[in-house]
């Protein structure tokens, strides 16, 4: 049995517990797991002045997979400087362009629509689009003060992500849709319009949908269920995932995988919610969304057993009514009925 070596970064807050969690539960899957802890955060910036040292990113090339807890404390670090200080670098430079994120109900938990008949993939380009960071300010400080922000969209990696989202969606139930605004955007999201018209005319067997993206954030609430495969840019797939989240009964549920294709490099596996430094002292953040990033982590190395154990544990433990409302079940409650159920 192969032994795969994983880059543990719990990060900051709650990161910290729910990485204990969801390592916990990996270990007990039955893959045979090497993991190395990184402790890069906010307290690293604070003493470092970076939030990992200058050779963290090689460090890391050599690593099967990473899995990442949350990174972030506002009050002491700006976000602006942890999210490029660490988790973006990775992103790129590891060329994880697809951010995967499943979003459906686990049994026993109510979401907000009081429904349960949808099984959303939301795929995220992960790259470049409008948080490629191309751009600055002028005459900072003065009435005169302008900043511009680039949204960056290449041939390469619109096609890419694409045709990785289509492979997915002919997996599943052969629809995707595309989302943009080019009725508004038109130059970026009519040449993605076009993209995806040109590489639908490969994938005869996929049910192709264009669609805006305010109307999709309406479709996600009204019809989720109409959902399959959902494709879309940076900005637009982090404001979805974020809103098919809050579908599937909060940030609590939501895991996510930053996936290099190619596997060229690793890739990094973690839960959508944030450090939450208001609950960090509390012992309830929930470690589902962690536990289920971790399954997706196992299934991407191959040990697809493993992670079908796990998602049947989760499920198990959510159906005895365990972890199902935020914050009434403490952390180690949820993980110890996890393990038992596994």
């Amino acid at each position: 049995m192969k032994t795969h070596r994983i880059a543990a970064i719990p990060g900051d807050g709650i990161g910290v517990p729910v990485t204990d969690a969801a390592l916990a539960v990996a270990a007990a899957s039955g893959a045979q797991l090497e993991v190395t802890r990184f402790d890069w955060s906010c307290e690293t910036y604070l003493a470092t002045g970076a939030m990992m040292p200058a050779d963290g990113i090689e460090t890391l090339r050599g690593f099967d997979a990473i899995f990442l807890g949350a990174v972030g404390w506002p009050a002491r670090v700006p976000d602006s400087v942890s999210l490029h200080g660490l988790l973006l670098p990775i992103r790129k430079t590891f060329a994880q362009y697809a951010s995967v994120r499943p979003h459906r109900l686990l049994p026993g938990v109510e979401g907000p629509l009081r429904t349960s008949g949808f099984d959303i993939l939301c795929v995220r380009e992960n790259t470049e689009g409008e948080y490629s960071g191309a751009g600055g300010r002028v005459h900072v400080g003065t009435p005169d003060e302008v900043a511009v922000e680039t949204a960056i969209f290449t041939r390469a990696g619109v096609e890419r992500i694409l045709r990785f989202g289509f492979e997915q969606a002919r997996r599943r139930q052969g629809r995707l849709a595309s989302v943009t605004k080019s009725n508004a955007q038109k130059h970026t999201m009519v040449f993605w319009d076009e993209m995806t018209e040109a590489i639908a005319a490969e994938y005869s067997d996929v049910e192709v949908t264009r669609i805006h993206i305010d109307a999709m954030c309406a479709r996600m609430v009204m019809a989720p269920e109409s959902l399959d495969v959902v494709v879309a840019s940076n900005l637009f797939g982090d404001i979805l995932t974020d809103l098919g989240a809050a579908i599937q009964g909060g940030l609590g549920f939501a895991a996510s995988a930053n996936i290099n294709p190619e596997r060229s490099a690793p890739s990094m596996f973690e839960p959508v919610h944030g450090s939450a430094p208001d609950i960090a002292h509390l012992g309830i953040a929930s470690p589902i969304a962690a536990i289920w990033s971790a399954a997706m982590m196992l299934e991407h190395l191959g040990e697809a057993e493993a992670a079908a154990r796990i998602m049947a544990a989760l499920e198990a433990t959510t159906t005895r009514g365990i972890g199902v409302t935020p914050g009434k079940d403490r952390t180690d409650t949820i993980t110890k009925a996890v393990l038992t159920a596994l």
